[in-house]
């Protein structure tokens, strides 16, 4: 069949490159070389978003921060921290140790144990590299695109999407996730060890994403991007069991 034809050369051609997706794909680009990516965008964030004037969310976003990068033994003095006016229940960790919060996750992490399961998750996400991890699998995606495009042939490229699902990796719409599912329990395992670590109660991340939970539905921006909460929470569950 035609669609076995294509199928096959798809995989030989993503194949030789060393592009079938996978969790531990190379590395292609330095550390030095991402954050430099991460300055930039946090830049533009920065003129883009604007910064909450909110003191009482500021001082403890500071405090928490400061604390868990003390336990981690991470020199605070170069990192950058910020809170963002922002209804959306989220946040974002830059290479170049950059991490903002919204206004709207402050909401939601009402405590500084409950802030800490933010930030340390985003801390982990940073100490474990992920950033360089997540802008190789996108390069890697793209360059994956321009291979099947020219085993397609222009004829051919609309079939891409079919051949995408086939591949399980999101190449039809020629990017991948912000970070892989690995890449978040990774972190969750991270940062719940570095919350203990730091002296807040690891079961505050369960109460976290217990209201995550029950946000999420006004969140689709956020559930495109993490695994669903109630699969956040067990394996949590799990991760709190094993400290």
């Amino acid at each position: 069949m035609r669609i076995m034809t294509i199928r096959s050369t798809i995989f030989a051609s993503i194949a030789a490159l060393g592009l079938v997706a996978c969790d531990d794909g190379p590395t292609l680009v330095s550390e030095q070389q991402v954050a430099q990516m991460g300055l930039q965008e946090w830049n533009a964030i920065q003129q883009q978003v604007p910064v909450s004037n909110n003191a009482a969310y500021q001082n403890r976003l500071d405090r928490v921060t400061r604390r868990l990068l003390d336990a981690a033994g991470e020199n605070s003095s170069s990192w950058r921290w910020q809170v963002f006016q922002s209804p959306e229940p989220n946040a974002f960790a830059l290479p170049g140790k950059r991490i903002g919060v919204f206004s709207g996750m402050m909401q939601i992490a009402s405590t500084d144990a409950e802030l800490a399961a933010v930030v340390g998750h985003e801390i982990a996400h940073l100490q474990a590299n992920h950033g360089a991890e997540r802008v190789s699998a996108q390069m890697a995606s793209e360059i994956g695109l321009s291979v099947l495009d020219a085993a397609l042939g222009a004829r051919e490229v609309a079939g891409r999407e079919q051949i995408g699902s086939a591949l399980g990796m999101g190449v039809q719409y020629g990017v991948l996730l912000p970070y892989s599912r690995r890449n978040e329990l990774e972190a969750d395992r991270l940062g719940i060890a570095l919350m203990d670590a730091a002296g807040y109660d690891p079961r505050a991340a369960l109460t976290f994403w217990e209201k995550m939970s029950r946000a999420s539905s006004r969140s689709p921006e956020f559930l495109a991007t993490h695994p669903a909460p109630n699969t956040r929470i067990q394996q949590i569950e799990a991760i709190i069991a094993d400290l």
